[in-house]
Formats: structure tokens, sequence, C-alpha cells
């Protein structure tokens, strides 16, 4: 072998034995003490960092919702209002840190976040010591004021446990539930076979809805119909919904969200969106949105649905007994889907006159077009027919999810590290191949004649 060839040969096998004692991962040493967290196997680092468990939070929200920064004498937290990634901003004040339930010491209207300044002996947090690290924990607490009304609640109370890590050298969860039970669509023929409806539709209103199961933050979907095919036109009206934790109508508690001959109560609680949808698809459909809501003191978490539906001919003028009316938040005024504003003015006193019994339709009197036409034109009540209609039950259940173990406050470390690592795979792998190369263009070693 030439003194060229060994020179390549004993390059080849250097390179090898670099090869082979390499740890690729040595670059997510660096990384993990960037982001405060001590690197697996590694003694732990002079950095303080921070942990935050968001299990009792939504996973789908677009940002990390709680920030934490572990100073030398103090924790700073900057908290943002969409809390559970569902848009919906918690208020400030339902937000406390520790035990000793420490108000926010700034806002930020225009970004929406909350911060929250303590020092590390403050609002009751509690000390730690292990053999590596002093840890400091405290709490993030949102416990929901109700709003308007009692008896229902709209979001659940959040704890968010936070932890921060001073190195000595130098929320309960459920998955979804997926129920045994079918929910049912309730229609109801009347004497004359006049169908009432009622219906959960999807969130773009184009289909029923499949599943009766929601989230705290979520908005339902309500369709209510008559089917006058064989009738005269009619036009739809929900006079009241009520909603009860058992199917019994007596059941307690109760809670009316439609009320006083369609006034939709709910829009004007301060934690609501709840209002009619105008225009009307067709007059015998009327669609409406409500906000979910659970009862406070109901540990089942189930709700059905009771509204009284009432059509009338469609010819005839809404009134203060037949009408749909939202409150405008904006305007502070109550607005009807059709019809002069002042049909709505007893919503705002909720002193509406109440309807008499219902007037019956009437036999056929002739036919029009292969259709039965009824003729009510004579009746002096606009109210033809009457039903109550139920739907449910209604799952309503928080947003919580498995706690996924401890980690660093600050997701984009563990990105970074893969990226990292896979980089050092690579360069690796074309560092092998590489040196494979010079070894097979190497000129082979002539044998002696």
């Amino acid at each position: 072998m030439g003194p060229g060839s060994s020179l390549g040969f004993a390059l080849f096998c250097w390179l090898l034995g670099e090869a082979a004692a390499y740890n690729p991962w040595g670059f997510l040493r660096g990384e993990a003490e960037l982001w405060g967290a001590p690197a697996v196997g590694q003694p732990p680092n002079f950095s303080p960092w921070a942990w935050v468990d968001v299990s009792q939070l939504q996973a789908a929200a677009p940002l990390h919702p709680v920030a934490v920064q572990c100073q030398e004498a103090q924790v700073v937290l900057t908290v943002h209002r969409d809390l559970f990634g569902t848009g919906r901003l918690v208020r400030a004040g339902d937000l406390t840190l520790g035990t000793a339930s420490c108000p926010a010491t700034a806002q930020n209207a225009a970004e929406n976040v909350v911060t929250f300044v303590a020092g590390l002996h403050e609002c009751g947090s509690t000390l730690r010591v292990t053999p590596d690290a002093l840890i400091y924990s405290t709490t993030l607490n949102y416990s929901p004021v109700h709003a308007g009304n009692p008896v229902i609640i709209r979001t659940s109370p959040a704890v968010v446990p936070i932890e921060c890590h001073y190195p000595r050298r130098a929320n309960v969860s459920s998955s979804a539930i997926k129920p045994t039970w079918a929910p049912f669509r309730s229609t109801v023929a009347s004497e004359q076979k006049l169908l009432f409806s009622l219906r959960l539709m999807s969130d773009d209103w184009s289909a029923e809805r499949a599943s009766a199961v929601f989230q705290l933050g979520e908005v339902l979907h309500f369709q209510a119909g008559v089917d006058a095919e064989n009738h005269a036109p009619l036009r739809l009206f929900v006079d009241s919904c009520v909603a009860t934790p058992a199917p019994e109508r007596g059941s307690s508690p109760q809670y009316a969200f439609i009320d006083f001959s369609g006034c939709l109560v709910d829009g004007q609680l301060d934690d609501a969106t709840s209002g009619f949808i105008s225009p009307r698809p067709r007059p015998d459909v009327l669609q409406f949105a409500v906000d979910a809501f659970k009862f406070a003191a109901d540990s089942s978490s189930l709700i059905y649905i009771t509204c009284h539906l009432k059509a009338s001919l469609a010819n005839r003028a809404p009134d203060a007994l037949n009408k749909a009316c939202s409150f405008d938040k904006a305007t502070s005024l109550w607005t009807p889907v059709e019809g002069p504003r002042d049909v709505c003015s007893c919503c705002e006193g909720r002193r509406c006159p109440l309807g008499g019994l219902s007037r019956r339709l009437q036999a056929p009197s002739r036919w029009q077009g292969g259709r039965s036409r009824r003729d009510l034109s004579s009746q002096p009540d606009p109210v033809v027919e009457e039903e109550d209609v139920m739907l449910g039950p209604l799952l309503i259940h928080s947003w919580q999810l498995p706690s996924r173990g401890r980690m660093p406050s600050g997701g984009a470390g563990g990105l970074l590290g893969l990226v990292l690592g896979l980089a050092a795979v690579f360069g690796l792998v074309v560092l092998i191949l590489a040196a494979l190369g010079a070894l097979t263009a190497c000129p082979q070693p002539s044998n002696p004649v």
C-alpha cells in the first residue's frame, strides 16, 4: 500500500471514529438552556424557569393563554382574556393570583391581556425545596361571577398551577363524553295535522346537527318550524322557551330564555349574545341562536328545552302577542325580526299581554292547485294553532383536557429542538457518505508481478 493510500485509509478511519463518538442531540442541550429547562440527563442550569399546567384550558387556543416570567424576586404573568380559545373574552375581574386572590396589576384593553406582578412570597405562594432547586408554586384562578341570572352558568371555573424553579447551584380533566342515548327531535302533530318542529342546526344553518353535545362557550342554533304545506300561508312564532334539568316541565330549576310572547330575554345578560336570526329563511321558519349554558347547581350537565310554538296567518301583521324580538346591545333597544319596532316595546318592561286560547283550524273549504287550503280570514284571532315542543337532552360540558406532563412555559423550545436535532442527523449522514465516496475514489494498490 502506497503512502497516498495509507493516508486516505487513515483519514477514513478517523472520520468513522469521530462519527461514532458524535452526539447529535448535543445541540438540544444548548436549546434547552435557552428556554430555561435543563436538558435530559444534564445537571440543572443556573437560570430560573417556569412550568405552567394549562390542562384545564382548551388546547385549541391559537396562542398560549398564560405566559410566565420567573424573575429574581418576583413572578410576572401575562394572561390573554381569550382564556379557553373560544373567542369569548373573560372578565379581568374574574382572574386572581394565588390563594390570597391578588387582583391584576395592569390591563391592556387593546391586546386583551391582563398582567399580574407579585413577589415570590406574596399572594399565598408556597416554597418547596428539592436537592436541585427552590420551587415557588402559585395558581392563576378563574372564578366567573354569575351575570344576570344566578340559575345558569356559561363558563366553568379553572385553576392554572404555576411553578418557578430556581436552581440551587451558583386541574381535573375529562375527555369529551359520548352519550349512549340518542337525543330526539320533537315533532308535534295537531288535530288538523299541523306539524310543529324544533331542531338543533349546524353552525352555518345548512343541516341538522348530528350531535347534542356542546361545550360552554359554544352557541346553540335552534330552528323552529311549522309544516304549512296543506294550509293557508302561516308565520311561526316562538312564544317562550324554558330549560329544565329533566324532561318534566315542572322540574326545578328552570330558566326561561324566551318569554313574554317572543322576547329573547337571554340576550340582555352581560355574558350572552343570543338573538333571533333576521331575516327569516321562510315565514313558517324561525331561527335563533343562544349561548350554551348549564345549571349551576346540577352535576349532570343535561338540559331539556321546551318551547311554546304558535302559528298565525302570514298576512297578519306582527303585534305584541305575535312577535320575535332580540335585544341589540349596541343600541340598547329591542328589535323585531319583522314589523314595527313598537311591537317589542313591552319587552323592556317585561309586561307583555297574555294571549287567549288558540283557535283551531277549520275544515277545508276548497281545493286550490291540488292542495287543501283552509280559509281562516274570518277569524279575529291571528293565532291559528299552538303547541309545546320539547328538545333534549342536551349535554353541556366544559373543555378540560388530560394533563400532558410538565413542560417549560413557551412551546417554541420543543420545535426548535426538533429542528436542530434533525439538522444534526442530516449532517452526520452527509459526512459518512462523503467519507465513503472518498474511499471508493482512492486508487487500489497494484500487486507486484
